[in-house]
């Protein structure tokens, strides 16, 4: 009944879990390097975004902290 489409493929539902995972996998540490950084943790789901995520990185490799400014010793 659904050859030739994702629908009869077993492996279609593990898919979209794993991606979930790996998004996660992904968020958390950049949400907690954000949070550590001085800025909101929210920023972190940039990182999902293609080309924002490079851009998001790029801002925290060169930015100053609000975290680093404030004397909490992170930077």
């Amino acid at each position: 009944m659904f050859e030739g489409n994702m629908f009869g493929h077993t492996m279609w539902g593990g898919h979209w879990l794993w991606m979930l995972l790996m998004a996660v996998a992904v968020v958390v540490p950049v949400w907690r390097i954000c949070q550590r950084a001085g800025y909101p943790g929210l920023l972190g789901l940039l990182i999902l975004i293609p080309m924002v995520n490079l851009g998001l990185l790029y801002f925290l490799a060169f930015a100053d902290w609000p975290a680093s400014r404030a004397g909490d010793g992170n930077g």
